[in-house]
């Protein structure tokens, strides 16, 4: 079952010029940067009054968010949901015909399992996190 909107997931090209914009101009509070090696991204994690926005820019020509941006430009790339199993969601989702492009959870940002529906069960590409139980 979705608890609730965990984060909001942002592409974008230059993650300093990122951060500068919504830390030093727009005064939001940077609460995590880290790099994800397995899906070749670094993150930069904001709150605003408890909503997360999460930027991130691509390390490599072929990460994810690379072709993303390329294909489609910054901007909103997926909405994350936060769930208290993935993995029994998943085969929740997976019975009722939804199309998955992870079938099984993996190592994400802030040390969650996260694995991701397909936009064209979803409309907009969706982000499940949570525990592996």
């Amino acid at each position: 079952m979705l608890k609730q909107i965990d984060h909001i997931g942002i592409a974008v090209k230059n993650l300093e010029e990122t951060i500068k914009l919504y830390k030093n101009i727009m005064g939001l509070e940077l609460i995590e940067q880290e790099e994800v090696e397995s899906q070749k991204v670094k993150v930069a994690k904001f709150d605003i009054n408890g909503v997360h926005i999460e930027f991130l820019e691509p390390t490599a020509p072929d990460s994810p968010i690379a072709k993303f941006i390329e294909k489609k430009g910054e901007g909103l790339h997926h909405i994350a949901y936060m769930t208290d199993n993935i993995n029994k969601e998943l085969e929740n989702l997976k019975s009722k015909g939804i199309k998955l492009i992870n079938e099984e959870s993996f190592d994400g940002a802030s040390g969650v399992k996260v694995a991701f529906v397909h936009p064209k069960s979803s409309i907009v590409l969706t982000e499940l996190v949570g525990k592996g139980e």
